[in-house]
């Protein structure tokens, strides 16, 4: 045991029921939520996000959530300076931290650091921008995997953001990430961290949830994820080269609005994008041993995450 204060991560895939775990938990024991989601970040994107709807976040502290425009980035330095910041805030006031979210990226960052990471290099980015126009983002995938495989292989061939920041940190400094970040020391943090993942038990289940999870958004009121991302484009100063219209969900209904698709192929699209979302977000989790598993699929899921927690809390685990 240690004499760390206790954090808890609850992590997992989307549509996994981290939400209503980290809701279950702060029922009985006095939380705050720090949103540990890339998407959930931006303002005026809500219905495609599956943003926590406001009851919730009035019935326990929300943040992280709504804090950038959505023409802004943010980083996963961002988040860890946020989050341990905030951290420390929560526990002052005599609150557990829940660290809940789905970017195993922001996970990472924050139990590892980035610090070996050299800043961004405007002059780089031009020119990778410009060679990206030329031959095509597949192409810039392969020139990646070409000096640094282990990176490219969890990066999507269209994942232009984060294959050009994989290749930007290439030309700065002629080592692959992959190399820099297991090279980097591991920062001790000033918490001791329960990380207790969601995962199923039957992937098919989960294709299920998505399905249904992703039909809702379509469906919700005035005109749901639609009408959402016509309004998103309506401002004029949106586009699909931001990293917040890349989101899963925005890009297709994004294509869908131009006339590329039909609701059908939305529809489809949307779920196939998220289906490998959570592939993904698995594959992040597969590498965390020391996490607590719990079948998200159970019928007493959330009440297992909870027996965790006060166990940890109440020095029985």
């Amino acid at each position: 045991m240690t004499s760390r204060p206790l954090a808890v991560a609850v992590m997992g895939p989307t549509a996994s029921g981290k939400t209503a775990a980290a809701l279950e938990i702060a029922r009985h024991i006095p939380a705050e939520i720090i949103s540990v989601d890339s998407a959930l970040v931006y303002r005026g994107m809500d219905i495609g996000t599956a943003k926590p709807t406001m009851e919730e976040r009035a019935a326990v502290p929300h943040h992280l959530i709504d804090i950038i425009d959505p023409t802004d980035a943010y980083s996963a330095m961002q988040f860890r300076q946020d989050a341990l910041r905030l951290t420390a805030d929560i526990m002052q006031r005599g609150r557990l931290p829940l660290l809940v979210g789905g970017t195993m990226l922001y996970f990472k960052a924050l139990r590892d650091g980035l610090d070996a990471l050299p800043q961004a290099d405007p002059a780089v980015r031009a020119q990778l921008d410009e060679e990206a126009a030329c031959v095509g983002m597949p192409a810039m995938h392969a020139r990646l995997a070409a000096i640094d495989p282990e990176t490219a292989a969890r990066l999507k061939p269209n994942d232009a953001q984060r294959i050009q920041r994989a290749l930007e940190i290439y030309a700065l400094t002629g080592q692959p990430m992959s190399q820099l970040l297991a090279k980097a020391p591991k920062s001790e943090l000033p918490f001791a961290l329960l990380p207790l993942s969601l995962e199923p038990s039957e992937r098919g289940a989960l294709h299920e949830r998505i399905a249904a999870r992703f039909d809702a958004m379509l469906d919700a009121g005035h005109g749901g994820l639609i009408a959402e991302v016509q309004s998103l484009r309506a401002r004029g100063d949106l586009h699909l080269g931001l990293p917040a219209m890349r989101c899963v969900g925005y890009r297709q209904a994004w294509e869908y609005l131009d006339g590329a698709c039909d609701r059908t192929a939305l529809r489809e699209k949307g779920i196939a994008a998220t289906r490998q979302l959570a592939k993904r977000q698995l594959t992040w989790l597969r590498s965390m041993p020391d996490r607590v598993v719990i079948d998200c699929l159970a019928t007493d899921a959330t009440a297992q995450v909870l027996r965790h927690v006060n166990a940890r809390l109440h020095g029985t685990s």
